[in-house]
């Protein structure tokens, strides 16, 4: 009998040590996958801001080509120079993604579209600056670079997206709250992208 006890003790203590193993195991193995997916938001973060800084580094010599062709529009060159300073200023760090410091992010970058749209339409008005091989060129580089900031920003969202409904599933979610994971914010279309711009030749 004495035998048959201590069997069915060392099963009990057996299953409990073996439950106790597969739940500390899972809950490792959750927090690994949950700081990989974290760090995969950080890196595809990071990819948005390499591809507005290339952006960013493109303009001076944007300028410098217009300015030879165009000095007396110094107030939209002006506006250029200071929406970049101010794109460029706008530092964000990854592990806080969160809504107000990405709309900060994104407010400084749409100032300098912005300028950078009024640009393209006072250079309509300059013909031998649009056939300017060099600004050509810095133009076609411009376009690619919005190509890319369109990409980067759409892989970032997946990856966000990805994240965010982990640590919002169960049991993930456990894991997640207990060690701090928080939801990252997306990139949203700028209010009026909607419309269709109307374009006139």
């Amino acid at each position: 009998m004495k035998n048959r006890n201590r069997i069915i003790t060392m099963i009990v203590v057996g299953a409990i040590l073996l439950f106790i193993i597969i739940i500390v195991s899972w809950y490792f193995k959750t927090f690994n996958r949950l700081v990989a997916m974290d760090e995969n938001v950080q890196t595809q973060w990071a990819q948005v801001e390499n591809v507005y800084q290339r952006r960013a580094d493109l303009i001076p010599n944007l300028v410098n080509t217009v300015k030879g062709y165009a000095s007396h529009e110094n107030q939209t060159l002006t506006e250029i120079v200071e929406a970049r300073a101010k794109a460029t200023s706008v530092n964000i760090n990854p592990e806080k993604l969160d809504a107000q410091s990405l709309q900060e992010f994104q407010s400084a970058q749409d100032g300098l579209s912005s300028a950078l749209g009024r640009l393209m339409v006072i250079v309509e008005n300059y013909p031998d600056l649009k056939a300017n091989q060099n600004f050509r060129d810095l133009q076609a580089q411009l376009e690619g670079t919005e190509n890319r900031i369109s990409v980067e920003r759409r892989n970032y969202n997946d990856a966000a997206r990805t994240y965010n409904t982990t640590i919002r599933s169960f049991p993930a979610s456990i894991v997640a709250n207990s060690k701090g994971f928080e939801k990252k914010e997306y990139f949203k279309a700028t209010e009026g992208a909607q419309s269709v711009p109307e374009v006139k030749f």
